[in-house]
């Protein structure tokens, strides 16, 4: 059952003009999500409806101090959230940044490009939490530990599962919609995900073990696929951010691997000119 506007008073405070009334919206909402049974109702209009609030809380937000306070805040929201309601809550937010990033002003960009930074940051964080551990020997571990690995590696493929569905259908979207995810957004993203990835250590393999080196790959793939875009940025960008030394199919570690043989070969760009044969 959706979540009508009577039950949540605080969606036109998010874009009061007031610092203090957006203030408290936020910590209104923050406690809404908190109640799992609510934040598991939400449909996908109500969704739209509270991002399009925090939207323009951010828009309304001056000063370089409190825009990073609340860029943090808003992508925090992630982990109130049960696990069930976040891919919902992530499709509404990159709807809503589709939909307003070519109308957002050179003035106001830079936060929103920060915005999206830390929820692509907090996006990687909410599976890398529950990324089982490098393999560890099998002696002297009881059933009870044994079951519990098992249900971590089980909520551990869900949410990666959950995730990489959401980026391949917003921010990583694969059908080469330009409509549904503009340019400049998709630019950014392949900018910002090889940092955000080795923030949380994703590069590291001895850390975080095969679990984190799959994810890795298969996140790798969604970016793979970008080099087929009908936009060259779009392709040019993501084949340098495969190429990016960090990444372990570049260190000579996985030669065979499918995401390191897709960024070495065609390593140019098939509308590029290289000037007239001497």
């Amino acid at each position: 059952m959706a979540a009508n506007d009577s039950n949540m008073p605080f969606i036109r405070n998010l874009a009061s003009s007031d610092r203090r009334t957006r203030t408290s919206a936020l910590q209104s909402l923050r406690t809404f999500l908190s109640a799992s049974a609510t934040a598991s109702r939400l449909t996908h209009l109500d969704n739209l409806k509270l991002w399009k609030g925090l939207y323009y809380s951010l828009w309304m937000c001056d000063r370089p101090i409190p825009q990073q306070n609340l860029c943090a805040e808003l992508a925090g929201l992630i982990d109130v959230l049960p696990d069930n309601a976040v891919a919902p809550w992530l499709a509404a937010f990159w709807e809503i940044l589709g939909r307003e990033w070519t109308s957002i002003d050179v003035l106001r960009l830079e936060k929103f490009l920060l915005l999206v930074r830390r929820v692509l940051g907090a996006s990687l964080s909410w599976v890398c939490s529950v990324l089982p551990e490098a393999a560890e020997t099998q002696e002297g571990r009881s059933k009870e530990k044994e079951t519990k690995e098992t249900k971590k590696n089980r909520r551990s493929r869900d949410r990666i599962d959950a995730l990489l569905e959401n980026l391949a259908s917003w921010p990583l979207e694969t059908e080469d919609n330009l409509s549904r995810v503009p340019v400049g957004l998709r630019l950014h993203v392949l900018d910002i995900w090889v940092d955000e990835a080795e923030k949380l250590g994703l590069l590291d393999a001895e850390k975080t073990g095969d679990a984190g080196r799959q994810f890795l790959d298969r996140l790798g793939l969604l970016v793979e696929a970008q080099t087929r875009s009908t936009c060259k940025p779009v392709r040019m960008r993501a084949k340098e951010t495969l190429a990016d030394d960090r990444l372990h199919w570049n260190t000579g570690e996985a030669g065979d691997d499918e995401v390191g043989k897709s960024a070495k070969k065609d390593s140019g760009d098939k509308d590029s000119w290289d000037g007239f044969d001497d």
